[in-house]
């Protein structure tokens, strides 16, 4: 398996990149989203590790034939960057196909999968061109490949929804890998470019100023 740039350190709790989250999170609206993780929190289903999706996708793959080609993003991808404290149950990502089948598989072993053909249909904010290109490989074996998002590639992905959790994971992710606002900045402009007009383009922006704002 290859290893995200930067080692498996993890950042104290009196780092700055922490200490960057709490400067930015007092300028923001109290998310909506905070009674979905609460839930997740007291969710009885077990802690997944990337050791345990890995052997469920071969698993995947040996049954049905499908190959696997997933891009992580989400909790699991978090992990995988080199937070082990991270905890997560579920997996996100972006699929090539096979969205239904490896959805449908992923339930029947009690793990929530919220998977799509394309990250940027997920947001009205798109994606940066060519982010699947600048996407790392970091398991390539008969049948699977699985990548992650070049570091600022995930950051704009995170900032799109711009949720507490999201906006912690953009800030470690940012302090782990050198990140600048400057990066952040053209990376959000190429997003908004490759955007269709809408007035929800405002907020993105408004979120992104305020994270690189924070981020120094």
């Amino acid at each position: 398996m290859r290893r995200p740039a930067g080692g498996t350190r993890d950042i104290a709790v009196s780092s700055p990149g922490l200490c960057l989250v709490r400067r930015f999170l007092k300028t923001m609206v109290p998310s909506t989203s905070d009674s979905i993780v609460s839930l997740r929190r007291l969710s009885n289903l077990p802690t997944l590790t990337l050791d345990r999706l890995q052997v469920l996708l071969r698993k995947y793959v040996d049954e049905t034939g499908h190959r696997i080609d997933l891009v992580l993003i989400g909790g699991m991808a978090m992990l995988a960057y080199g937070h082990l404290s991270r905890a997560t149950i579920d997996v996100d990502g972006e699929l090539r196909e096979g969205v239904r089948s490896l959805k449908a598989f992923l339930s029947r072993h009690n793990i929530p999968a919220n998977l799509g053909q394309s990250l940027s249909g997920w947001s009205v904010v798109a994606m940066p061109p060519g982010y699947r290109d600048r996407a790392t490989i970091m398991i390539d074996e008969p049948g699977i490949r699985l990548s992650l998002l070049a570091p600022v590639d995930f950051i704009v992905s995170k900032l799109r929804r711009g949720t507490d959790e999201d906006l912690t994971d953009a800030t470690w992710i940012a302090e782990r890998f050198h990140v600048t606002a400057s990066q952040v900045r053209a990376a959000a402009e190429a997003a908004l470019a490759a955007s269709l007009e809408d007035t929800a383009l405002f907020l993105f922006e408004r979120t992104v100023d305020r994270f690189c704002q924070a981020l120094g």
